[in-house]
């Protein structure tokens, strides 16, 4: 099964400059709606490639604590999944060829009824869903309502999988593959636990979709050690968020913030 999204085009692009994909996430929601719109809107207008956007829930188990209160301050907001639609949407209108990716977790698709909720993210125009907690192993019954939606369903590649595993998150991971530069939770490291270079190569021999790294991008050279790697790109998220939460007092700061550590990052993926 396959899909065609903005992933692909994408690639394509940076490839053809020589150049890595910087991909900055958020919770949608936080802090409320509106900075939360202006926040999404601010870091396309700085460079980013690509976006990946978390549903604010209140179990993350995959996050640490910046982004668990991400998605308590998006909460507290009365920030609901219909909102997040409803502003996916309007980020897909104001960013017509920036690729979508979302960040969710299973009880939270189970609970809209998996099929209804692909199709949902296809009309709003999202390209890619990774359930953080549903394994490649467990994900068929996923990828086949992703497909059937023409939505891509991304798998996660831990940095200790056997190369069976690899091979498999290889053959069904679309638009492109979460390869974790660790084990554990998500968080801002000083120093990222970049992956070797064989397990990139390994997983681009396999001829599946590009690789991108994430958990723990927090700093240019980080992007750089993770292209250098062969890597297609890197996520960055709880260093992002943290941005947010250092500036809640004072929203012009925070989308000065927010724009300036975009474009340092997109810096390094030349």
């Amino acid at each position: 099964m396959s899909v065609t999204t903005r992933y692909e085009p994408m690639f394509a692009a940076l490839k053809a400059k020589q150049q890595g994909a910087f991909i900055p996430f958020v919770t949608l929601g936080d802090p409320d709606l509106a900075q939360s719109e202006a926040i999404i809107k601010a870091m396309i207008d700085a460079g980013a490639d690509a976006l990946e956007l978390g549903f604010p829930f209140s179990d993350p188990v995959a996050d640490g604590p910046t982004i668990q209160r991400a998605s308590i301050r998006a909460l507290q907001s009365k920030v609901s999944i219909q909102h997040c639609f409803e502003l996916l949407a309007r980020v897909r209108a104001y960013s017509p060829d920036t690729p979508i990716g979302l960040l969710v977790y299973g009880n939270l698709v189970m609970a809209q009824g998996r099929e209804r909720f692909y199709q949902r993210c296809a009309e709003v125009g999202v390209d890619s869903v990774l359930v953080a907690d549903v394994p490649v192993r467990e994900g068929a019954t996923f990828q086949q309502a992703a497909n059937q939606a023409g939505v891509a369903q991304v798998f996660i590649a831990p940095p200790d999988a056997s190369p069976e595993t690899l091979t498999r998150i290889a053959k069904h991971s679309q638009g492109y593959i979460y390869l974790l530069s660790r084990a554990g939770v998500t968080g801002a490291n000083v120093e990222v636990s970049a992956p070797a270079t064989q397990l990139v190569d390994y997983l681009n021999a396999q001829q599946g979709a590009p690789a991108v790294l994430g958990f723990g991008i927090s700093k240019p050279e980080h992007v750089q050690h993770a292209i250098q790697a062969g890597a297609a790109g890197a996520i960055s998220g709880s260093a992002v968020v943290q941005r947010i939460e250092d500036n809640l007092a004072d929203s012009t700061a925070m989308l000065t913030a927010l724009s300036d550590f975009v474009r340092s990052m997109k810096a390094a993926t030349v």
